[in-house]
């Protein structure tokens, strides 16, 4: 699993990256799957902060997903669809490596800054995949995945069983 910072992810494909980012922040409760003990998924709720141009994921002191990802820091973070079945600005999710932020100069930045509910744990995403799912012309699937060291490769399909799927 290649992981990257944010920030090198919005210098590869900054457009890519502003889309993500607000879509993100149209919401303020998304959902983020970790990995269990066992190995199985484990999806919570969450709240995704761009704190200085990064993602940040805080959670609860001790709380599963806080322990699942101390234990294994594999996540994927899917952004509320919102309110209806229109996804009018498409359907996005991160996935990657939490590194939780134990430095106590940039916590008291961030508690300085943000004001949150101490005590807490706090992640920093290094992605390792960003995907944008969306519709074109109401019947053309668009489909953006980024990758560390790749460019961003884009997908075409449309409703048609016999018209398979095609680079952009």
């Amino acid at each position: 699993m290649t992981s990257t910072s944010w920030t090198d992810f919005r210098a590869a494909e900054p457009a890519f990256a502003d889309t993500v980012r607000r879509r993100f922040e149209q919401y303020r409760h998304h959902v983020l799957a970790t990995l269990r003990t066992d190995g199985s998924p484990r999806l919570t709720g969450l709240e995704v902060d761009f704190w200085r141009d990064e993602p940040h994921l805080g959670m609860m002191p001790n709380s599963r997903k806080a322990l699942d990802l101390r234990r294994d820091p594999r996540f994927s973070v899917h952004a509320n669809p919102g309110p209806d079945a229109e996804m009018a600005d498409g359907d996005v999710r991160i996935s990657g490596r939490a590194v939780e932020v134990t430095d106590p100069a940039v916590l008291a930045r961030f508690i300085e800054e943000r004001k949150p509910p101490e005590p807490f744990h706090l992640f920093r995403v290094e992605p390792t995949e960003v995907v944008r799912v969306g519709l074109e012309g109401g019947d053309t699937l668009v489909i953006g995945t980024w990758r560390p060291g790749r460019p961003l490769r884009t997908i075409r399909r449309g409703n048609d069983e016999g018209t398979p799927p095609r680079d952009a």
